[in-house]
């Protein structure tokens, strides 16, 4: 069973930059075939996406955040990263990190919160 471990939210001040890494355990050697994302959600909204890196390492964003943030990964340490900048308080949210070969595993989450 694979898990996720998200760590790196923290308070900023508007305009600040953080980075988010998540670990991923049981996957063995095959974390490299894993397409992983991180998502977000606010209290009382569903879940979005907000960026996605392939196996293959294809990119994709969503507009919210495109040219501003930046997702990465690091198969030999079964780590993905986001890379946070120009943060803005829209971007409060608690951060997922999704992993998905056959099916979908999600982290706990960590918070972001960005003050004007």
């Amino acid at each position: 069973q694979v898990q996720l471990e998200e760590s790196g939210g923290g308070l900023v001040q508007a305009g600040g930059s953080l980075k988010l890494s998540c670990v991923a355990s049981g996957t063995g050697n095959s974390f490299r075939y894993y397409a992983m994302g991180w998502y977000r959600q606010t209290p009382g909204n569903q879940r979005e996406l907000v960026a996605t890196i392939s196996s293959g390492h294809s990119t994709y964003y969503a507009d919210a955040v495109k040219g501003r943030f930046f997702i990465s990964r690091d198969n030999t340490k079964n780590t993905v990263y986001l890379d946070l900048n120009g943060l803005k308080p829209e971007d409060t949210a608690v951060y997922y990190c999704k992993a998905r070969r056959l099916t979908d595993s999600w982290g706990q989450g960590t918070q972001v919160t960005v003050s004007s």
